[in-house]
């Protein structure tokens, strides 16, 4: 049994409340696969050194992804009852205990205020992430369900495009 939480976007505002480290990632990704069995081993070691550790699949969670601005695969942030920094040092276990245990964090610049993930702006993006999510369940339906060819479906979204603009403007 994982010691590591799965954050979702039902779930994501726990890491507003005491101390966190968080890592994204992808099933398909060799970085994130490599650092999979630390990560695990951290999470073992997470009781002892007062943090709680957790992970979000980027491929589940676009909205997620979007309010964290993840760019980068695996992004690891650590949390401070609301506070985010990201993590930028070595992946190894003891780099990561480290960080925690001899509070490395609180030399690390706090992500500004406009862009934590629990601001207007950020709540913002996860939803322009989840748009784009729905966007390509459309277009899998379109091309997969239904045989329409992928330029069609290109078309009727540039059409779709341009008439919300025409009417926008209206």
């Amino acid at each position: 049994r994982s010691s590591v939480r799965v954050l979702c976007g039902s779930n994501w505002s726990l890491v507003l409340q005491g101390q966190w480290m968080l890592e994204f990632y992808a099933p398909w990704c060799p970085a994130c696969q490599q650092i999979e069995a630390t990560w695990e081993s951290f999470a073992k070691e997470s009781e002892r050194l007062g943090v709680t550790v957790g992970k979000v699949d980027v491929t589940q969670e676009p909205g997620l992804s979007g309010r964290f601005f993840v760019t980068t695969l695996p992004t690891i942030y650590h949390a401070n009852d609301g506070v985010f920094r990201r993590y930028r040092g070595s992946r190894t276990l003891e780099d990561l205990q480290g960080y925690i245990s001899e509070r490395k964090w609180e030399a690390v610049e706090p992500v500004a205020g406009w862009k934590s993930p629990s601001s207007i702006m950020m709540h913002g993006m996860a939803g322009l992430f989840h748009f784009s999510g729905w966007i390509r369940q459309i277009h899998n339906y379109l091309t997969g369900t239904l045989g329409v060819h992928v330029w069609i479906s290109y078309a009727i979204f540039i059409l779709a495009t341009l008439l919300i603009g025409l009417l926008l403007g209206l």
